[in-house]
C-alpha cells in the first residue's frame, strides 16, 4: 500500500517529484505568510500549474482536496508544528506532533506525511522531541501503509545568523540525513549543500529518494541553476515554498521547475519557456 501512495507522489516517467510547500502558516511567523495571505487563491493557482504534490496542514488541506476531479496534485500532510523559525527565538523551543496523524492523513486522502528532524545548536531537547515524534509516527505509517517523509534540518547558531538560517555544511547534513533514514524515512526532504556539486554524497547516504528543500528566497536564475545542479547530482525532486509562492509568477516558476525536474531542462531554457516577460 505504501508503494501505491508513492506512485501518486512521484511522476510515472521521470520517477521524480516537485512538491510545493504552502504549510508555512503552521509556524506563527508573519514573514512566512507573504504570497499565501489568500491561501485558497494560492492553492488554486498552484493546482492550475500542476505540480506533483502540494504540502499543506490539517486545517488547510481541504483547500486542495475539495477541488473536484482526479487530475490534481497529491497531498503531503505536515504533521508537526514548531516555534523555531523566528529571527528572535523564544525562551523555550518546541516541536509538537498533531494527534492521530495517520488517521487524519487517511481522512484527508493524503499520499504522504512529513515530519521534521531538527539539529539546532544548544537545543538538544528539540532534537529529542523530533525523534520522539518520529518514533511515534513510524509504526502508524507502517500499520496503514503510509510513506513517511522526514525533513532533517541543520541550523546555524542563532547568534551568527539572527535566528533561523540553514546550515549547508555537508559534514553536518550527512549524519542527520543518515539518522533520518535509520529512523525509518521512506523519503528524505533535505537542505542543499553549500556546494551543490557534492550533493551526490547526500543521495548516497540516504538510499531512499531525496527531495531538496528550497530554503530562503533567491533570484530566479540562481534558484533554477541550483535546481538543475541538484537534479544532475541525483536528487529525486524538489520541495520549494517561498521561491514559488512569493514569486510574481508562481505558475510560471512552478512550470519552470517542473521542466527541470521531469524533462532535465537547463535553467536558462526553463526560464525562457515559462518566465519570459
Amino acid at each position: 500500500m505504501k508503494t501505491f501512495r508513492l506512485n501518486r507522489l512521484f511522476n510515472a516517467e521521470s520517477k521524480r517529484c516537485l512538491d510545493v510547500a504552502v504549510d508555512h502558516g503552521f509556524f506563527n511567523e508573519l514573514s512566512f505568510l507573504s504570497g499565501i495571505e489568500d491561501l485558497a487563491q494560492a492553492v488554486h493557482t498552484l493546482v492550475k500549474a500542476n505540480p506533483d504534490a502540494i504540502q499543506l496542514t490539517i486545517g488547510q488541506a481541504e483547500l486542495l482536496q475539495r477541488i473536484p476531479g482526479k487530475a490534481k496534485p497529491a497531498l503531503v500532510l505536515r504533521t508537526d508544528v514548531a516555534n523555531v523559525y523566528g529571527r528572535e527565538l523564544p525562551r523555550t523551543l518546541f516541536s509538537r506532533m498533531i494527534e492521530e496523524p495517520i488517521e487524519q492523513a487517511i481522512r484527508l486522502d493524503a499520499a504522504c506525511v512529513v515530519v521534521n528532524l531538527f539539529r539546532i545548536p544548544g537545543q538538544p531537547e528539540v532534537t529529542d522531541q523530533c525523534i520522539q515524534n518520529i518514533l511515534r509516527l513510524k509504526p502508524a505509517c507502517e500499520r496503514y501503509g503510509f510513506p513517511l517523509m522526514i525533513e532533517p534540518l541543520v541550523f546555524r547558531p542563532s547568534d551568527q545568523a539572527g535566528g533561523y538560517q540553514v546550515d549547508g555544511d555537508l559534514d553536518k547534513i550527512l549524519p542527520l540525513v543518515r539518522q533520518a533514514v535509520e529512523l525509518g524515512a521512506d523519503v528524505i526532504k533535505a537542505d542543499p549543500t553549500d556546494d551543490p556539486n557534492v550533493y551526490h554524497k547526500v543521495i548516497q547516504t540516504a538510499r531512499v529518494p531525496v527531495l531538496v528543500r528550497g530554503g530562503g528566497k533567491a533570484n530566479d536564475l540562481e534558484v533554477l541553476h541550483r535546481s538543475e545542479q541538484l537534479i544532475a547530482q541525483g536528487a529525486s525532486g524538489l520541495v520549494y515554498g517561498r521561491n514559488i509562492i512569493q514569486h510574481p509568477n508562481p505558475s510560471g516558476m512552478t512550470k519552470a521547475l517542473m521542466a527541470i525536474v521531469h524533462e532535465n531542462a537547463k535553467a536558462n531554457e526553463a526560464a525562457k519557456r515559462y518566465l519570459a516577460a
